[in-house]
């Protein structure tokens, strides 16, 4: 097994832990990109600010354990996510988002700012969509399968595990799931031709009896079973998939071409995307 140690860096405040792209491991299955955000609470009255910017050749997924962003895209879509909910963003040829803290969570009757806490992924997309057309999905937490075990409360939220399938519109084989798992309890992922990566959120975990410390991931090649268990009660996130080959990331843009990365980067600079409604400010490219 592979261990994967996050870079962190600060936010505006908010620590990120960078776990993907690393040098190690430059994806896992189709995943490309996996920040852990927080947990932390942001000053008062202020909050998460991330003005519109371009994405190319990928699809973005956002997970909650704490607070709220509210999504708005340059297809129109304005989206309050939650915990337990999902945005699936398809950038395709390209799209223009921008992600910030609701004006109702920057301000607590305690006179402190949002608290928030989750994941953001990318995953490529397969070279045949890497051009498709853009596309906004959001799925509340009510749609996602869930899979209980003894001691084990899984919620799959890309992909198909364990029997059950999610409605997140994938273009390639994927898994993504939340774990949650109580002291001492243990389960077995079946044999499986697919890449697979456990990254830990809290707690203490073995995987096939190799400890995992928290904020670490475990990356492991399609092979035999793998029994995970929490040595003490745990949160963890399971993700992989098929390999799609190797991708160029530079900045927010993803492509299996180069001329595809330059292309984006003319079209941002000079001003070819189309803006988010109702926004003003942008990220210059850098």
């Amino acid at each position: 097994m592979l261990k994967l140690f996050p870079i962190e860096s600060d936010v505006d405040g908010l620590p990120v832990r960078r776990l993907l792209p690393a040098a190690e491991a430059r994806m896992v299955g189709p995943f490309v990109f996996f920040d852990h955000m927080g947990p932390a609470r942001m000053p008062a009255g202020q909050g998460l600010d991330v003005r519109p910017h371009p994405h190319i050749g990928l699809a973005t997924i956002t997970w909650l354990f704490e607070g709220a962003i509210l999504h708005r895209d340059s297809l129109g879509y304005v989206q309050r996510i939650e915990p337990g909910d999902v945005n699936w963003m398809t950038a395709g040829r390209g799209i223009v988002h921008s992600e910030r803290s609701p004006d109702d969570q920057r301000a607590g009757p305690d006179g402190e700012g949002p608290r928030l806490h989750g994941i953001q992924t990318w995953v490529a997309l397969p070279r045949e969509h890497e051009r498709c057309e853009p596309g906004f999905v959001h799925l509340p937490a009510r749609a996602l399968p869930r899979i209980d075990l003894r001691g084990v409360a899984m919620t799959l939220i890309v992909g198909e595990a364990f029997g059950e399938r999610s409605p997140t519109p994938a273009l390639s084989p994927t898994f993504y799931l939340s774990v949650v798992l109580e002291a001492g309890a243990s389960f077995l992922m079946p044999a499986d031709s697919m890449q697979r990566g456990v990254y830990v959120i809290d707690g203490e975990v073995a995987v096939s009896g190799t400890a995992l410390p928290p904020c670490a991931a475990g990356v492991l090649p399609g092979n035999g079973p793998l029994r995970i268990e929490a040595r003490r009660a745990a949160r963890l996130m399971l993700f992989g998939g098929e390999p799609l080959g190797k991708r160029i990331v530079w900045w927010n843009f993803v492509a299996s071409e180069r001329a595809m990365i330059e292309e984006a980067k003319a079209r941002w600079r000079n001003g070819d995307f189309t803006a988010v409604p109702g926004e003003t400010e942008f990220i210059p490219l850098p």
